[in-house]
């Protein structure tokens, strides 16, 4: 068995001794399997799952930012952006946009990689300020194009991650004209220079660092971020409970 099937193979049993059946969405095997094949429901006279997940660690009753950067990011991400944030800080960005360096990644962290600045900006604008939600939506374009001017060149990274004749999509493009010329275009490119594309490991960042920031600049709903009746409440949800059959 190829280390895949392994992992596949431990889930499987894993699964198997839960009291309710996981049926995962079409875009967690989409690539590892035909999506056009219909994801069927194992009967095996078990109960799906319509809940929380006992194999995740449990959320608190009302939620918080800070609680989904401890239950739901992945901790190698939460270092990147809190060492991202403590660099906004020490070269005097605006507080609300070090919370912007603090976000920008947590679609990655915790929901979806393809278009994670898009993804990113949807699930915060009901609970940041508007320039902070646009900036992290267009840092997605405007790191694959570097602006000298501020000291920003294309990361090296990306060459080894994409190789060296990666051509941006045509989305991407255009989004890059459009906040090149915005108000706010400074905001997000800001993200891009603070954005440590090689994050030191062995770097030690504390989240409390940013407890005041996140309190004056994040809208945290009295309800717990996904109880509210927030336009991306559903998003949150889906990272408290990402295995809910419906």
């Amino acid at each position: 068995m190829s280390m895949l099937e392994r992992a596949e193979a431990a889930e499987r049993a894993m699964i198997e001794e839960l009291d309710r059946t996981v049926v995962k969405s079409a875009i967690y095997v989409s690539g590892d399997r035909d999506p056009r094949v219909s994801l069927t429901r194992p009967d095996n006279g078990k109960l799906v799952m319509m809940g929380p997940d006992p194999r995740l660690s449990p959320m608190p009753e009302r939620p918080t930012l800070l609680d989904f950067f401890e239950h739901r990011f992945g901790r190698g991400n939460i270092n990147h952006l809190m060492q991202s944030a403590r660099l906004a800080q020490k070269n005097g960005v605006a507080e609300k946009l070090v919370l912007a360096c603090l976000l920008h990644d947590i679609a990655i962290a915790g929901f979806i990689r393809g278009d994670h600045g898009y993804w990113a900006a949807q699930l915060l604008e009901p609970y940041v300020d508007e320039e902070v939600a646009w900036a992290i939506r267009y840092h997605q374009a405007l790191r694959f194009f570097p602006d000298e001017s501020v000291g920003y060149s294309y990361p090296q990274m990306y060459v080894k991650l994409f190789g060296a004749d990666y051509q941006p999509d045509e989305y991407i493009r255009r989004d890059y004209e459009y906040a090149r010329n915005h108000k706010w275009y400074m905001s997000a490119r800001l993200i891009c220079i603070n954005d440590l594309y090689a994050f030191d490991p062995t770097v030690q960042v504390q989240l409390e660092e940013f407890t005041d920031v996140v309190g004056r600049h994040f809208r945290q709903p009295k309800e717990g971020l996904g109880w509210d009746s927030g336009p991306s409440a559903h998003m949150w949800r889906t990272m408290i409970m990402p295995t809910k059959y419906l």
